[in-house]
């Protein structure tokens, strides 16, 4: 999962500290019939590096079966510890890690993690109203935000919607109960239901009832009101089309993509011109250089890499993350379907290496930047 700013926004470069770290679990907490907080502790060495801000993400690396599984989770530590190292897993398919996190892992175990990256984050605006709207599991870094722009802003209002299929489903959702009680005048959350019927507050949120949700909340655009967005595509791809209609700035419109949702997986360069037999690709990562040879089969220059080095950094592989993010300092890519870089970005020369395939005899390409 990564943020989508608007094309033009220049976004503060994410911290890259890169490395992997087992560090112990020492609470496993069931919040749902499908999902759970784990929290892992850090050790007083590595308190910089797990330092977090909110809207951050790790990476989780685990092994089953002689496979490398590797998920993205945002860190959502609870209203009353603020540094805590949480993160909330939900069940996905019946044999990946969150089917593993709800049923077999438990205080004491260990788990290998990245240390925080990623630039999702509220715009700087004292004073701003901050409209955050989840879809699920999109819950998890706007409880954050939440959480975080309440304390550090004691003149900001924030209001919170959080569409959930039943209120068994709403994650959270005493957590972000007390949340309220402590910043009562400032703080709103709103769940919507998609599969209870509960006027005004079920179905699914569209252009429809947007409108009624946003009146309601006193939220409609304007200079002072921000808006953060995480969930399913259809979900942010809905509510940032609608905003912009409305006539919200897009700079002031932030978005975080969770899950491609019911929308079709598509190949990284669809009708790229097939990578050159032989090109050469090196990767700086972590400081050191790596050389490997990509090959017309190829589905992308992160197919070519992991062959030979594992340890270069990735976590959905859909383009949605941006763990695999790298600038391309020489040679050209051609970049596919993606939903982690902004135009800013992509203007810059970034790419995802997982979305990218090499153009010519020689690419170089920098994780580091």
């Amino acid at each position: 999962m990564n943020s989508v700013a608007p094309a033009g926004t220049v976004r503060p470069a994410a911290r890259r500290r890169t490395g992997w770290h087992r560090l112990p679990v020492t609470a496993v907490q069931r919040l749902t019939q499908d999902a759970v907080a784990v929290t892992l502790a850090v050790p007083d060495a590595l308190r910089d590096t797990f330092a977090h801000r909110p809207g951050e993400h790790v990476v989780v690396r685990h092994r089953r079966a002689g496979e490398e599984l590797r998920r993205s989770y945002s860190v959502c530590p609870p209203p009353e510890d603020p540094g805590a190292l949480r993160l909330v897993i939900k069940r996905g398919t019946p044999d990946g890690f969150g089917a593993y996190a709800l049923t077999g892992l438990a205080p004491g175990d260990h788990l290998e993690l990245s240390p925080p990256d990623g630039d999702f984050a509220l715009p700087e605006l004292p004073g701003a109203h901050h409209v955050l709207i989840a879809g699920g599991s999109g819950i998890t870094p706007l409880a954050a935000l939440a959480a975080g722009a309440l304390r550090t802003d004691p003149t900001c209002r924030v209001s919170l919607v959080h569409a959930v299929p039943t209120a068994a489903d709403a994650l959270l959702a005493d957590e972000l109960a007390l949340l309220k009680d402590a910043f009562i005048e400032r703080f709103t959350v709103l769940h919507v239901l998609t599969r209870e019927a509960r006027p005004p507050l079920d179905g699914r949120i569209d252009a429809g009832n947007l409108p009624g949700l946003l009146a309601a909340l006193d939220a409609r655009p304007g200079p002072g009101t921000t808006y953060a967005l995480c969930g399913p595509a259809g979900l942010t791809a809905t509510v940032r089309t609608a905003l912009t209609a409305a006539g919200a700035d897009p700079d002031l419109v932030r978005s975080e993509l969770f899950t491609l949702g019911a929308a079709p997986r598509t190949p990284p360069v669809p009708g790229a011109p097939p990578t050159p037999e032989g090109t050469r690709i090196t990767a700086l990562y972590d400081g050191r250089r790596r050389v490997v040879t990509a090959g017309p089969r190829d589905p992308a220059l992160l197919d070519a890499l992991l062959r030979d080095h594992p340890d270069v950094p990735y976590a959905c592989r859909e383009g949605i993350c941006g763990s695999c993010r790298a600038k391309v300092l020489t040679g050209e890519v051609a970049t596919g379907p993606q939903h982690a870089l902004d135009a800013a970005q992509l203007a810059a020369g970034y790419t995802l290496t997982c979305r990218a395939r090499p153009l010519g005899a020689e690419v170089t390409v920098d994780f580091d930047a």
